[in-house]
């Protein structure tokens, strides 16, 4: 049966159920990125801030995407918890050019890892350093030093940067995950 599940997948005829939960602050670009994951007759390319949350689903890499986008606004962020025990992976949208607010991303990391239902489940956690496009953009190594995450040793985890306006790095991050 591990056989023929291969050469189903490498044919593209098996697809893998993923949830994901897609989080960051606010104006840091999940709803554009989550644009260009979607294949191209379900993307809609008119972005407005995402007041609660929205449900996206699509194929794409052989896995069939259950995007939850999650408001980043600080009065939403408490209904990012509620999503974790349904999640398979987290996509984690980081502005790369907002250095005042990157602790408060760290600190909405941080809640994230030591929530009950995360982290004794070694679910991926992938990282887009987005807006790379913009002047004084910080690096993707920078954003990691930053953000400390090389203190997570318990779960695999991926930094990237990315153009959510462009599409540019997304894909490199979504088949990180779907390696996964």
């Amino acid at each position: 049966m591990g056989l023929f599940k291969r050469i189903l997948g490498a044919f593209g005829f098996l697809k893998h159920e993923v949830r994901i939960l897609v989080i960051g602050l606010d104006n840091s670009g999940k709803t554009t990125l989550i644009n260009h994951l979607k294949p191209r007759k379900a993307a809609t390319f008119e972005v407005t801030p995402t007041v609660g949350f929205s449900v996206e689903e699509f194929s794409k890499h052989n896995l069939n995407f259950t995007c939850f986008d999650m408001s980043g606004e600080s009065r939403y962020r408490n209904l990012w918890e509620q999503y974790y025990s349904d999640v398979q992976a987290v996509i984690f949208i980081l502005d790369a050019t907002d250095k005042l607010r990157i602790c408060v991303a760290r600190d909405e990391l941080d809640e994230l890892l030591n929530h009950e239902t995360i982290k004794n489940r070694t679910i991926p956690i992938l990282f887009y350093a987005n807006k790379m496009d913009m002047a004084g953009a910080m690096t993707p190594v920078e954003c990691m030093q930053t953000m400390s995450l090389d203190r997570i040793t318990n779960k695999a985890w991926h930094i990237t940067n990315s153009n959510a306006l462009t599409g540019s790095g997304v894909d490199e991050g979504v088949a990180w995950v779907s390696d996964c």
